[in-house]
């Protein structure tokens, strides 16, 4: 999924009536925000909204562009191949119920993060601090955990998005493999494209500067638009056939079919950066709100695609749905093209997340003079792990399956509920401990779909290999 970050160069300044505080970037997902311990308050009068001071704040609308521009991409083009693990009708109503459980987490930790902004006396949290204050403040046999949850995020977001970009490698890859072996006769293996895929990768992931990546996402947006155009028009052009589709595929393949929907769908790494530039962040939950016309009208699209996906392709979807065009339509190739160079034109700004976070921690352990040289042999060194990963499992549907289980299942699911759950610990879980007994549900559908999930995508990665040995035998 393509996952638009919003980063850009606004400060959070300090409010002259709070505690002082260092200056905070507001797109970072690592923030430097610190608190004096002592800084606990029962004042319930504190609004943190009006204490940001944000240079360059989004509007409410241009929030919810980004929003969904950040949920809209390369996700939904992997959910045909979703309902072809789940049939029609469980599919249709699988995807509503994921996308408001996942709305749901994103709710809780926006309005966590709120709450614990306003009893610590900080204008704005990130997703990793307010996992950090919510231990350091909660039940006091939980607060040595604080750090440790702080970390726990931050390294989370980071294998999520390095695990993501080992997806949009093979996804290029994959696309160009397509398009130049039919169209030249070649029969070179996808791992050979994977190989020519990084040598664009390492360059476009040697980019530091967000105005630098400006163009690269323009274009890319640009192009995903005229590739949605150019599948719908493949999925609507003939008349559709709903009787050969089962309304229920089997319960083997749901693990698969959970964890590709929260991969295409969840996008918690964004949501603190989009909320905490908002220059009206109190419209960004509630109703409508921002982030539920944002993720409501995600879930629709989700839904139509799949659903009319797989009732055009059927058994036949593919791990992107523009891998299923016909190649002998040059529209189709154009597609084709248009989608991989827009996930090429986006690596640079998904890998600039995570190498953001890990040059925070690490920048001050390596001398100043040799930050330059630094930065281009650690970037360089995980881009080539990243492709190393890609040549080592070039499926791209059961590639997709793991990142969802393993990564984005536990972040975006199971975090949320816990952060709320020891926030509001012990007095404040509502009658009869509902929000308790909620999160605990919540907490462990993340958990089946981590576990069963990434059983599930293993054991096909497995199969697949088992196969091309006995080929080769």
């Amino acid at each position: 999924m393509t996952r638009g970050i919003i980063m850009g160069d606004e400060k959070v300044k300090t409010d002259p009536s709070a505690t002082a505080l260092p200056e905070y970037t507001v797109g970072d997902f690592n923030s430097t925000t610190k608190l004096a311990d002592s800084q606990i308050i029962s004042d319930a009068e504190y609004n943190p909204f009006e204490h940001r001071q944000i240079e360059k704040p989004n509007s409410t609308a241009g929030s919810l562009i980004h929003l969904l521009k950040s949920s809209l991409g390369t996700g939904i083009l992997a959910m045909p191949v979703a309902f072809k693990n789940a049939g029609l009708l469980f599919g249709a109503i699988g995807t509503i119920v994921i996308g408001l459980i996942c709305t749901h987490c994103v709710h809780i930790l926006v309005k966590t993060s709120h709450m614990v902004c306003q009893r610590t006396r900080i204008p704005v949290l990130g997703f990793a601090e307010t996992a950090e204050r919510v231990f350091q403040y909660g039940p006091p046999k939980l607060r040595p955990l604080a750090g440790f949850s702080k970390a726990f995020v931050d390294y989370a977001l980071m294998a999520t998005y390095f695990s993501a970009g080992c997806v949009y490698i093979v996804f290029i890859a994959t696309s160009f493999h397509d398009v130049i072996n039919h169209e030249t006769g070649n029969d070179w293996s996808v791992r050979i494209y994977i190989l020519l895929t990084m040598i664009p990768i390492l360059l476009i992931g040697q980019i530091r500067e967000l105005k630098y990546l400006v163009p690269f996402s323009a274009l890319a947006n640009l192009f995903i638009v005229v590739t949605f155009g150019i599948t719908l028009y493949y999925i609507f052009k003939d008349s559709l056939n709903f009787d050969d589709k089962p309304m229920f595929s089997s319960f083997g393949t749901l693990p698969l079919f959970f964890s590709t929907v929260i991969f295409a769908m969840e996008g918690i790494g964004v949501v603190m950066p989009v909320e905490n530039s908002m220059s009206k962040p109190q419209h960004f939950l509630g109703c409508p709100g921002v982030l539920n016309t944002a993720m409501g009208t995600v879930i629709v699209l989700y839904a139509v695609i799949g659903f009319f996906g797989y009732v055009r392709f059927g058994d036949e979807a593919k791990g992107s749905i523009t891998l299923n065009l016909p190649l002998e339509d040059t529209l189709a190739i154009v597609a084709q093209i248009l989608i991989a160079l827009a996930i090429l034109f986006t690596f640079g700004l998904q890998f600039y997340v995570p190498m953001d976070i890990l040059w925070r921690k690490i920048h001050d352990k390596i001398p100043k003079n040799k930050h330059m040289i630094s930065q281009i042999a650690i970037r360089s060194g995980i881009m080539i792990l990243m492709g190393g990963i890609g040549l080592a499992v070039p499926e791209l549907e059961p590639f997709i399956g793991l990142v969802g289980a393993v990564f984005f299942s536990s972040l975006g699911l199971f975090v949320p509920c816990v952060v709320e759950t020891v926030f509001l610990w012990p007095n404040e879980l509502g009658k009869f401990r509902w929000v308790l007994i909620k999160n605990i549900i919540f907490g462990a559908f993340s958990i089946f779909a981590l576990v069963a999930g990434a059983y599930v995508s293993i054991k096909d990665i497995i199969a697949l290999y088992t196969e091309d040995d006995e080929h080769t035998e």
